[in-house]
């Protein structure tokens, strides 16, 4: 879909998103990058593709849809030959009583396209428009599932133990080799399936390849034990990374583009008794921050969260394990603030997400560039804004602190099991009381959880065991959390959080007479939604703490993490089990999601 630049710009004066000099500027880029405006509008994410097409959709006067390629009938998609389909840029997705077929399109404008589909499939046809990336996944779809694509591959091109042995070399390059093919399968089927890191790990007699989705471990195939070597090779390559080298672990990173969306994978080998071990960790470069909002952000922690970073200087820290979505968090936080009049500065290990306008720097320590070295020559380039990957040590403490107190926005994270843990920690690095409580605004504390398919999940109401269980469970610090769950959950219904089951029945536990009397639960088959799981995608559950007054008096007392989490609750903070607990009334996750990720508080 191809839209003139004088149509873009009477949207972007109708959206009211860019003034004139920005509209000239963009004017001015794309006569130096030689790209349409529509793309730099998407890509400035000034108007996202799906708000682009929206707009042009009402401009032609034709139906607008949002395709989800796992909501299409595999016999309706073969109705239209994939040669076809992506030749005209088209899907058929549903099907009427009359036989009216509905057709997607990227580019419904093109005549040409229009009377061959009316040709191929009868003038009883019903045409919309939508977002070109959805029409590329949805083309994807006609593939089988990986272990057929696989074999297939694998079975066509033998490979001889005599080739398995051999080093492989750059030939492998090849995309039609039977080994690149392999590995794009692999990497293809995980951005599909929505994986964040791919291990491919060799074991006695085969190799086998699983995917890490919402969390957890699934393994997807087995291969012969013959293409480890020429696999991980080829990934070498990609990666530029030493193919002769096979007893020391490597790092490296390449891109890959799948439907339309570029992707980064950073790649980790690791030498390992049945051969090399390979992680493929999936970054999505495409991808939109996310809003405070669509992370899982509400009412207080919210309110606390916004007010901190918009405080000129100071310190904000998020706290968690590794894999508890911090750097999610921080992309988030940064995309909001990085507009043309603020330098952000970040010094990071590794560099996840690249966000365009930000001066982002990889940690090295070879060539001396620590985190401590980098925040110091950070300081040197005038920033407003600067981002710490992590304060391990004392000296990056330090820097940090004094980087808060001279005008300075700092951002970092520590690993600490929850937000009132990290003022003890810092005190541990041997920074003063007195300069914790005069610069740190906020800490976030966070876990991941799976959150349920809204098309299978289920209602269930809990016997008196699981009621007691939970009880115990949410238990803090001997406050039970119990006694504000039905006022924050009324609350939750004010600030709209969830997905408006708001006739879900909700009394508050901690009275003998009062009980809740349903929860939610992931179907034990799921569906194909959520393939077959019970849960889709994950959702934060957080506890954002205020510095307020009274808990910087208690810091100077040098008081405990204990202490300090009391006084912050007593001000308003909700511990992340009593979000967690909320999201789980709400039909947003599970109860019994919300302990396994809190358990080691």
């Amino acid at each position: 879909m191809r839209i003139a630049d004088k149509v873009v710009e009477s949207f972007l004066e109708k959206s009211g998103k860019v003034s004139g000099e920005r509209l000239e500027a963009l004017h001015d880029q794309e006569k130096t990058e030689k790209r349409p405006l529509q793309d730099l509008v998407v890509s400035g994410n000034i108007l996202s593709e799906v708000e682009l097409t929206k707009l042009y959709a009402e401009s032609i006067d034709v139906p607008f849809v949002e395709l989800n390629p796992k909501d299409i009938k595999r016999d309706l998609l073969k109705q239209l030959p994939e040669r076809i389909a992506r030749q005209y840029g088209a899907i058929i997705f549903d099907i009427d009583e009359d036989g009216a077929k509905y057709v997607a399109m990227s580019d419904p404008d093109d005549v040409q396209a229009l009377n061959f589909l009316q040709k191929q499939l009868g003038s009883n046809l019903r045409v919309y428009i939508a977002p070109e990336s959805q029409i590329r996944a949805a083309l994807d779809t006609y593939r089988g599932n990986i272990a057929g694509e696989l074999t297939k591959v694998i079975s066509s091109n033998e490979i001889t133990e005599e080739e398995a042995d051999e080093e492989v070399d750059e030939s492998d390059l090849a995309e039609d080799s039977p080994i690149a093919q392999t590995v794009t399968l692999i990497i293809e089927y995980g951005i599909k399936a929505g994986a964040s890191d791919i291990h491919v790990e060799p074991r006695d007699k085969y190799v086998i390849v699983r995917y890490r989705i919402d969390g957890m471990l699934r393994e997807a195939n087995k291969l012969p034990k013959k293409v480890l070597n020429a696999l991980v090779s080829r990934i070498k390559i990609l990666s530029n990374l030493k193919i002769d080298e096979h007893r020391a672990p490597q790092d490296g990173r390449f891109k890959i583009e799948v439907s339309g969306l570029v992707y980064a994978l950073r790649v980790s080998t690791l030498p390992v008794v049945d051969g090399e071990k390979v992680v493929m960790r999936i970054l999505n470069e495409s991808v939109k921050a996310a809003t405070f909002e669509e992370l899982g952000f509400w009412g207080n922690a919210l309110t606390t969260l916004q007010q901190a970073i918009i405080q000129p200087h100071g310190m904000i820290l998020v706290t968690g394990p590794t894999g508890s979505g911090k750097s999610t968090t921080l992309f988030s936080v940064l995309s909001m603030l990085n507009t043309p009049d603020v330098n952000i500065s970040t010094v990071e290990d590794p560099v996840e997400y690249r966000i365009p306008g930000v001066n982002q720097t990889q940690v090295n320590p070879i060539a001396g560039m620590t985190f401590a070295n980098g925040l110091r020559a950070l300081l040197r380039q005038d920033p407003n804004i600067i981002m710490v990957g992590e304060i391990r040590d004392t000296e990056t403490a330090d820097l940090a602190i004094q980087a808060a107190l001279t005008g300075h926005l700092v951002f970092s994270t520590l690993h600490t099991n929850d937000a009132a843990t990290s003022l003890p920690r810092l005190l541990d690095m041997g920074t003063e009381p007195f300069l914790i409580a005069s610069t740190v605004r906020a800490v976030i504390a966070q876990r991941l959880v799976r959150r349920l398919c809204p098309e299978c999940r289920e209602l269930y109401e809990p016997d008196e065991t699981i009621i007691n269980r939970i009880k115990d469970a949410f238990k803090v610090n001997g406050n039970d959390d119990f006694r504000r769950i039905n006022t924050l959950e009324v609350q939750a219904l004010k600030d709209g959080v969830g997905d408006g089951s708001d006739d879900m029945a909700v009394k508050e536990l901690g009275s003998t007479d009062k009980t809740i009397i349903r929860l939610w639960k992931a179907h034990q088959d799921g569906c194909n939604s959520c393939n077959h799981t019970g849960y889709r995608g994950r959702i934060g559950i957080y506890e954002v703490m205020d510095n307020t007054e009274e808990i910087q008096k208690a810091i100077v007392g040098n008081t405990t993490s204990e202490h300090l989490e009391s006084l912050a609750i007593d001000g308003g903070m909700i511990t992340m089990r009593t979000d967690g607990f909320i999201k789980s009334l709400r039909g947003q996750t599970t109860i019994e999601e919300v302990i396994r990720v809190t358990t080691n508080r």
